[in-house]
């Protein structure tokens, strides 16, 4: 008897089943629509990069965490842990053929070995868009705006931006005389949702003295309006500087374009990475805010100081699309189609059973925008309808002597006699 390999999965990853791989692609292509709304152009990375590449700028927990190997080639090579640090790769490596600022984004895959919890997997989608080549409020502004934008089309706006400014905490930081650990002081704070305000004071207590952990509670604690924690961040680092004018003139733009309730400053978001320089944010859905943040980035002006002389400052965001997803289902939002209305054409698999006729109209109806599958099989009525209950599909249509026949399953209705254009027409009113 032949052995068989158990078809396991590796703890982390998962396999996508239609219902879960058809709404992902919806949201997908509905954020795809809201980027080149705004003029930004697709681009691709190499989902296998040398780990000096990688690894450069990530340190600390990140290096714990990539997939890293040795190829065949005897490289040492690791798999992508996210999409900016490749993107300022692409950017050193083509900045001069491009036209600058360049707006992009990326959505594919990435690699991360930490530990799984709801919503995040080792393998998972990100969705990223950047501007690089250019540090104005304006730019900013444009990657917030994308940023309600996309929460506008993905959960009806139904978000909030948690935003602050690594360069205002890094000047609260050197004047506590806690700059040389800023690195390590940063993912303490970065974990205070997760585990909150007493376990941050004890992993900064084994950083800095304990006044000074005190003290950055006290800074991270701050809350009131966007401008009254702006002034309270302005204090207590010294002053007015380039940051705290930066923060100020992009409120005064949000609240320009009337969006400023969308936005809150929040001194305590840092983001763990440290290649972060300017603003940073993060989004949390306002009916699930215990869910952790669904979409995040920040201004990374030295990014690509790796890599070539050339000044390249950016800023950008990553939305987490599985976390969304996950988000999304336990609110019951996820919507089971990609947006075309999908019909079924009762059929069989020859020509005696009517296989070129629910070809013919198949073909007729996809010129007329609608998603129209043929059965293909030669089954009993009943099953082909059992079939389509099974897809979701909710309309299926038979060729009969007399025209087309099509039946809404989900409410009974039907119309027979009928064309393909009166098909389409009838389903695209309902």
């Amino acid at each position: 008897m032949d052995s068989f390999i158990e078809p396991q999965v590796l703890k982390g990853f998962r396999d996508s089943l239609p219902q879960q791989e058809i709404p992902k692609r919806a949201l997908m292509a509905r954020l795809e629509t809201v980027f080149e709304s705004f003029g930004f152009v697709p681009i691709d990375t190499p989902v296998l990069e040398y780990t000096e590449v990688l690894l450069g700028k990530g340190g600390g927990e990140t290096d714990k965490q990539v997939y890293r190997f040795e190829d065949h080639g005897g490289r040492d090579v690791s798999m992508r842990f996210d999409l900016t640090v490749p993107f300022a790769r692409f950017m050193a490596a083509h900045a001069g053929t491009l036209a600058l600022p360049f707006k992009r984004y990326h959505m594919a895959k990435v690699w991360r070995g930490e530990n799984t919890q709801r919503g995040r997997y080792r393998e998972f989608v990100q969705c990223d868009f950047d501007i690089v080549g250019a540090d104005t409020a304006a730019i900013d502004l444009e990657i917030l705006l994308m940023m309600t934008c996309s929460m506008d089309v993905l959960v009806g706006g139904n978000a909030t931006i948690r935003l602050s400014h690594r360069g205002v905490f890094n000047r609260f930081l050197d004047k506590l005389g806690a700059k040389a650990h800023s690195v390590a002081i940063l993912r303490a704070v970065d974990k205070l949702a997760k585990i909150g305000p007493v376990e941050v004071t004890k992993l900064l207590e084994e950083i800095v003295p304990t006044q000074s952990a005190q003290q950055i509670l006290t800074y991270i604690a701050a809350k009131g309006s966007f401008l009254d924690v702006l002034s309270k961040l302005e204090s207590l680092a010294g002053g007015e500087a380039d940051d705290t004018r930066r923060l100020k003139e992009l409120y005064a733009l949000i609240s320009e374009l009337d969006i400023s309730s969308r936005f809150v400053l929040d001194p305590s978001i840092t983001r763990g990475l440290d290649y972060y320089t300017g603003i940073v944010y993060e989004t949390f859905l306002d009916d699930l805010p215990g869910l952790g943040s669904v979409m995040s980035g920040g201004r990374y002006n030295n990014l690509a100081d790796l890599y070539t002389r050339e000044k390249l400052p950016g800023v950008g965001a990553s939305v987490g699309l599985d976390r969304l997803l996950a988000g999304l289902e336990e609110l019951g939002l996820l919507q089971s189609s990609a947006g075309k209305s999908h019909v079924l054409v009762l059929g069989g698999g020859s020509v005696a059973s009517g296989a070129g006729a629910s070809q013919k109209l198949a073909q007729s109806l996809r010129g007329l925008g609608l998603n129209a599958e043929v059965y293909l099989n030669d089954k009993k009525t009943a099953q082909q309808y059992k079939y389509a209950e099974a897809k979701g599909i909710r309309y299926v249509l038979q060729v009969s002597s007399e025209g087309i026949v099509c039946k809404d399953t989900t409410t009974g209705d039907s119309r027979s006699g009928l064309g393909p254009a009166e098909v389409a027409a009838w389903i695209n009113q309902r």
